[in-house]
């Protein structure tokens, strides 16, 4: 990936302008940047307490005493990356010089500390003979930190001194709340921007580490902590520091940068060559279907329609998608997939869905126990979570999961939407005879989603990254979740139910999000493709399905805008009025998204930019400029585009294609 820096206006400070693209120092283009340039003089120079080691774009400098780290630009700047470790270290012990960095201890805490340079990056790598913890690195801590860039679902860029957010998390902001990276984030990263300069922090160790906002003198501020625990496995913690350009975006490319050089990037190209049915996710939008829409005549009105790719699936309940149907949606050129999931188990008796129903023991001797030995209690206070290792051990002999699957396809569906496998929620299990730990639950769902992936077009919820070379789309990480969203899904009268069965409220009525829900969530100025940075070319990305584009009404402008700006499909729940009602439109929308998306879908989100102040233009690139989009999501027109309107222009393309989502088909 290239800079376009010498495309953009002068720029000036960050509040003022809105032109940042990607910087060519984060090596982006990854497969070129070896074990060369910063790496031959790696070992770095050590004066005091002060270890100083070559990054790519200026120098690194650790206090061994506190593990405080600043970075000193090639252009003269002091940076702030980390305050001292939160609580004291200790008196360090001696610094041992290596090839590549430097060891050292903190005989106090248990720790062993290993600082390199590697790639270009700060590499910092602690390990503990014992169970505690470190609340390190401190960021945010410098006066020039203007911005904080989070991955919740898609990405957030936060100005540090933004009221909104600075407010605490009952009110929609962050102060006051901590995350868990590995289940809260959709990115195991973060990073700030500091004027034309930023830094960006991954932790690969993320199971174990969370991050704590606070807002000190109307500012944010992000401490990360990660728990020693020798049960759990995460007695080792790394942090990765980059400079950036402080592009809102730059973490998350340092990210792809991070796991191209280590072979963990997956490629949709390379799975639609294995398995052509893969390329049929490129142009289509993705619906759950429901009563008359999941039949062969529901499918032919969506073709008539126009609509030339879609994603369908359809739930667990009784009244599944026949294979009259199924084969009338694999003729229009669609793909079709059941809801499953492997994590729930119940009373076979009792059990309130097929899902959740298994053959002989499975249920109770397959629930994952606490330490007390408890099951863990499954979805919606039912039944208990199934172990994966208990599933993976018994799988060689009793086909458990070979034989659900074979039964959930046997009406010729081509995909398979895998509930809870790829999201961040994983689990230590004590039961006996399949304890396992978080990380092992992570490589049992891995070992299984790779075994269906071989035959079907694979799906999952809010798939985090450790999955993205098994699974071909998901359904949750285009969705940036803020905790008030929980709260008013809980309120069914609100929200609504389950019922009726042909068209559940829960996913068709329409609903208002509170103030605060909907500026957390889907106000653009704070939006910046994040996910798409990282992971797009890997796999299809989309929001929640039970977000779906009709669910919220006041956000359909800004929803449509933000899914053709990031090329990410829309979610939709279809029945046989919503096909009557609002099919047109929806293949208005879908017209309008394949061939953009077929153009760029596989390709890499190359640049992202504002292009006015306040935020509300804002562009991207894909590829080598296989397609530009620009989006206004303001009220005023800017250089000819109309507010709440997006132009996208291929490669091929002499004059920009547009769209105004709330007049489709004008």
């Amino acid at each position: 990936m290239t800079s376009d820096v010498s495309k953009s206006p002068k720029r000036t400070g960050r509040s003022r302008t809105a032109t940042r693209v990607l910087a060519a120092s984060l090596a982006l283009t990854a497969t070129t940047f070896g074990a060369t340039g910063c790496d031959s003089a790696a070992a770095g120079t050590l004066e005091g307490s002060r270890l100083e080691l070559p990054v790519t774009g200026g120098t690194a400098v650790v206090d061994t005493a506190s593990l405080a780290v600043d970075a000193r630009t090639e252009d003269g700047r002091r940076l702030v990356l980390s305050g001292p470790a939160g609580g004291g270290l200790g008196k360090p012990g001696p610094v041992t010089r290596t090839a590549d960095g430097a060891n050292w201890s903190y005989p106090a805490k248990g720790l062993k500390v290993t600082a390199s340079s590697e790639r270009g990056r700060l590499r910092i790598k602690l390990r503990a003979d014992r169970d505690g913890s470190v609340s390190w690195p401190v960021t945010g801590t410098d006066r020039a930190a203007s911005a904080l860039q989070l991955p919740r679902g898609e990405g957030l860029d936060v100005p540090v001194r933004d009221r909104f957010w600075n407010a605490s998390a009952e009110k929609g902001g962050l102060a006051g709340s901590t995350v868990d990276v590995s289940e809260g984030f959709s990115l195991p990263l973060w990073g700030y921007s500091m004027g034309a300069a930023g830094v960006s922090y991954l932790t690969p160790t993320d199971i174990g580490t969370s991050l704590r906002f606070a807002s000190t003198g109307d500012r944010l501020r992000a401490t990360a902590a990660h728990a020693f625990d020798a049960g759990e496995g995460t007695r080792d913690y790394e942090v990765s520091f980059a400079l950036t350009d402080g592009n809102p975006v730059a973490p998350a490319a340092d990210y792809r940068s991070y796991l191209s050089q280590r072979g963990q990037l997956g490629s949709l190209r390379k799975k639609i060559r294995k398995h052509p049915a893969n390329g049929k996710l490129l142009g289509a939008f993705h619906a759950y279907v429901w009563g008359d829409a999941r039949t062969a005549s529901g499918v032919g009105k969506l073709k008539q329609l126009g609509v030339d790719r879609m994603w369908l699936g359809y739930d667990a309940g009784p009244d599944p998608m026949n294979a009259a149907a199924v084969r009338a949606a694999k003729k229009a050129g669609y793909l079709v997939g059941p809801y499953d999931t492997f994590a729930n188990g119940q009373d076979p008796k009792t059990a309130d869905s097929p899902t959740s129903a298994w053959p002989g023991r499975v249920y109770p001797d397959f629930c994952i126990r606490k330490a007390d030995g408890t099951p863990e209690t499954g979805f919606g206070n039912r039944g208990c979570y199934l172990s994966s290792r208990a599933f993976e051990k018994a799988e060689p002999r009793k086909h458990y999961l070979a034989d659900r699957t074979r039964k959930m396809v046997a009406n010729g569906a081509d995909s398979y939407f895998l509930d809870v496998d790829a999201t961040g929620e994983v689990f230590r299990d004590h039961g006996k005879g399949h304890e396992m730990t978080k990380a092992g639950d992570r490589a049992m769902r891995l070992a299984r989603m790779r075994r269906l992936s071989e035959n079907l077009v694979l799906g999952s919820e809010s798939a985090q990254p450790w999955a993205n070379q098994v699974l071909a789309y998901d359904h949750g990480s285009g969705t940036p979740t803020a905790d008030g969203l929980w709260k008013l899904e809980r309120d069914k009268k609100t929200w609504g139910g389950y019922f009726p069965a042909k068209a559940p409220g829960a996913f068709f009525k329409p609903v208002k999000l509170p103030a605060e829900v909907a500026t957390a969530m889907y106000d653009p100025k704070y939006r910046v493709p994040l996910y798409e940075t990282a992971l797009h070319g890997s796999l299809v990305n989309a929001e929640r399905w039970e977000l779906s584009y009709e669910k919220l009404p006041a956000q359909k402008t800004t929803r449509a805008l933000l899914a053709m700006l990031y090329n990410t499909p829309l979610n939709y729940v279809l029945d046989g009025p919503t096909l009557e009602k609002k099919g047109s439109e929806l293949a208005a929308l879908q017209k309008y998204f394949s061939p953009l998306h077929r153009a760029a879908g596989t390709e890499q989100l190359t640049s992202f930019r504002w292009l006015t102040p306040d935020r509300s233009v804002q562009r991207t690139v894909f590829g080598d400029g296989a397609l530009t989009v620009t989006a206004n999501f303001g009220t005023e027109a800017h250089d000819g585009l109309p507010g709440g309107c997006v132009d996208a222009k291929l490669r091929t393309d002499r004059q920009p294609r547009r769209l105004c989502p709330a007049q489709p088909n004008g």
